[in-house]
């Protein structure tokens, strides 16, 4: 069966593959420039909309940046943290190879707003611990962590050093293991403060991640997770039989 007799699906998916390949194999580098349509479509011998279709999927899927007028582009790949556990940024950047570093922004005690105190089920005004860092992925911002903390429960949380190498959820972890999660995704745009500690404009849109912990039956601490879009995603990846047989 030759390119053109074989079905569309099947040559889209080729082409798809043929850029996909020379990506992840790290021959085309992030920021390098991608042969154009016009090439794509002579040098794999297949239609302009094919090609076309294969290259918005992969757009769409993270893997290229196509320009208007300028051409197309291999993109910087987000970072992704898992929704269906408290995961530790520290280790995930590790994991990739790449260099972590952490930087507190502000770190004490103040009075619980009616919203921080609503989401801690304690009394508005009632003393809170608070904590506001930076999280640097390569010297680049990737996540702003705006966190409210149960004194109640964990006394001693605003009294420690937190750096690169204890990060305030893996010191809450290890004093008050949760016993459950609440998470809570939505988008939104950053403050004038939150953008400038992540070095965007006030204008990018933002991916939001609320989470609650409890631990017999009290909330121990409400955070707040600010990514810059273009440089994070959030998801998960599961069995779906272990989900369908408990629910």
């Amino acid at each position: 069966m030759t390119q053109e007799s074989a079905p569309p699906r099947a040559l889209y998916l080729q082409a798809k593959q043929h850029v996909k390949n020379r990506i992840l194999s790290g021959e085309w580098q992030p920021g390098d420039a991608i042969p154009s349509e016009n090439q794509l479509v002579r040098s794999l011998g297949m239609s302009r909309m094919t090609v076309n279709r294969a290259l918005r999927e992969l757009t769409g899927e993270g893997y290229i940046e196509r320009i208007s007028g300028v051409g197309s582009f291999v993109a910087q790949r987000k970072a992704q943290s898992n929704l269906l556990k408290i995961a530790n940024i520290a280790d995930e950047i590790e994991a990739r190879g790449h260099r972590y570093r952490c930087e507190v922004l502000h770190l004490g005690r103040e009075p619980a707003s009616l919203q921080v105190a609503t989401a801690l089920s304690i009394a508005t005004g009632s003393s809170v611990a608070h904590v506001c860092c930076v999280h640097y992925e390569e010297g680049v911002p990737v996540q702003y962590e705006d966190r409210w903390v149960n004194p109640a429960i964990v006394p001693d949380f605003a009294d420690q050093h937190f750096d690169d190498s204890l990060q305030p959820s893996v010191y809450l972890l290890n004093s008050i293991p949760a016993e459950e999660i609440e998470h809570v995704v939505d988008a939104t745009l950053p403050t004038p403060d939150e953008a400038a500690a992540l070095n965007i404009e006030a204008s990018e849109p933002c991916l939001e991640l609320m989470r609650r912990t409890w631990s017999r039956s009290q909330v121990v601490t409400w955070v707040r997770f600010l990514h810059p879009s273009s440089r994070y995603r959030l998801g998960s990846r599961f069995e779906a039989d272990r989900f369908n047989r408990s629910s």
